[in-house]
């Protein structure tokens, strides 16, 4: 296979992310709906294809345990991700949730500078500025309050952003010695174990007893979709830079407003118009962040 057609492929594949993680929520939303929660409609989406294609992952996950460590931060941080994702998209507004996800160039900044030692150049400042400003216009408060998540929903999407940050980094540090398929494995195993305590000490969280057929078969459906896409991010960041892949993204949040407006009829004020922009444009620049030299190795 050519580099190019691997690089057009790669290309592929973060639109097929992008595309099916904008649309992900509504069939969240419908299984919770149905009776099936969040945590366990997400625990049962991501333990299938663990189940069914993990193992042959695992040999590879044995050969590479040297670097555990990365591989568990990686599974803790997507997993939460993932999860905080979910129960955020069900219960708040999808686009306010989303966007405070998209704070995550913001963090993402922090963790290199601490785990990789990677130094910020005025793009990377410039990107700061932007994800703070994009964030106080867009939860300006009008009585004074400070402008902070104003709901459960909305913690789990800032928070979701940080983790997602953090799994950014992480995946960064294992570069290509570690395989797509182990990591991919890395991240189903997170989800799998972080929904599986979550659904122990929430024991009614869930609705186990409300499996329909069309529950059944929505649910086999997600799996299928969430482990194909969960690969092709690995499969597509590892072969793509960073300034493409962030603006590739990028395309989640319009198909998610497209959706939003059509199946919701949810709207976003002038406030929050604004800070999408500075965010989205703190986004655009994340992938150039960086110097072109860090501060030192690991």
């Amino acid at each position: 296979m050519s580099t190019r057609w691997q690089h057009n492929l790669a290309l592929l594949t973060l639109f097929y992310s992008a595309t099916l993680w904008g649309l992900f929520w509504y069939p969240f939303r419908l299984l919770d709906d149905l009776g099936i929660g969040g945590l366990l409609a997400t625990c049962i989406a991501y333990t299938l294809p663990t189940l069914v294609i993990g193992w042959y992952y695992a040999k590879g996950l044995w050969q590479v345990r040297s670097q555990w460590f990365w591989l568990l931060i990686l599974a803790i941080t997507s997993g939460w991700s993932n999860v905080g994702y979910v129960l955020g998209a069900l219960d708040g507004e999808i686009m306010r949730v989303l966007l405070l996800f998209y704070l995550s160039p913001l963090w993402t900044v922090v963790f290199a500078r601490v785990f990789l030692h990677e130094r910020l150049n005025r793009v990377g400042w410039s990107v700061i500025v932007l994800s703070l400003c994009g964030a106080v216009i867009m939860l300006w408060q009008p009585d004074g309050r400070l402008p902070l998540p104003s709901n459960q929903a909305e913690w789990l999407g800032l928070s979701a952003g940080v983790t997602f940050a953090l799994s950014i980094v992480a995946g960064r540090y294992l570069g290509v010695d570690v395989s797509e398929g182990v990591k991919t494995l890395s991240v189903w195993l997170g989800v799998s174990v972080l929904t599986g305590l979550g659904l122990l000490l929430m024991p009614h969280s869930g609705g186990w007893q409300v499996f329909s057929t069309s529950a059944m078969a929505l649910l086999l459906g997600l799996a299928v979709l969430v482990g194909s896409v969960t690969y092709a991010v690995q499969y597509g960041i590892a072969r793509v830079p960073a300034s493409q892949s962030n603006v590739i993204f990028l395309f989640e949040l319009v198909v998610a407003a497209i959706a939003a407006y059509w199946l919701t009829q949810e709207r976003m004020d002038w406030n929050e118009w604004g800070g999408a922009v500075m965010i989205l444009a703190s986004s655009l620049f994340s992938g150039q962040m960086q110097a072109t030299t860090p501060l030192k190795e690991i």
